[in-house]
């Protein structure tokens, strides 16, 4: 399974980088099929709290499963990305059974 972070207008430390490698290889505990992750990062309206965006695509066989979020940081926003990820792999993987 390859993870590829892409950061949108500020350079990600290496630090956020190693979290998110961490957490999104934990994705394969729901679905082994997981061809690819993409994160990406955007820091949105700087004046605001909330202003931290993380959009996960997980690319599967025929198909790819979305979330994004916008919190206060990086951490939560990945974090709450990938509990989302991990209902949408687990209903994929019985939508697949099931066929």
């Amino acid at each position: 399974m390859e993870i590829r972070i892409q950061s949108i207008h500020f350079d990600a430390s290496e630090q956020l980088q190693a979290f998110i490698q961490k957490k999104a290889a934990k994705l394969e505990r729901f679905y082994d099929d997981i061809q690819k992750v993409e994160v990406s990062l955007k820091v949105v309206k700087p004046e605001t709290a909330e202003n931290k965006e993380a959009g996960v695509k997980v690319l599967v066989p025929n198909g790819e499963l979305y979330a994004n979020k916008v919190c206060d940081t990086f951490e939560e926003a990945v974090d709450l990305c990938l509990e989302a990820l991990e209902k949408q792999l687990v209903k994929y993987k019985e939508k697949i059974r099931n066929k």
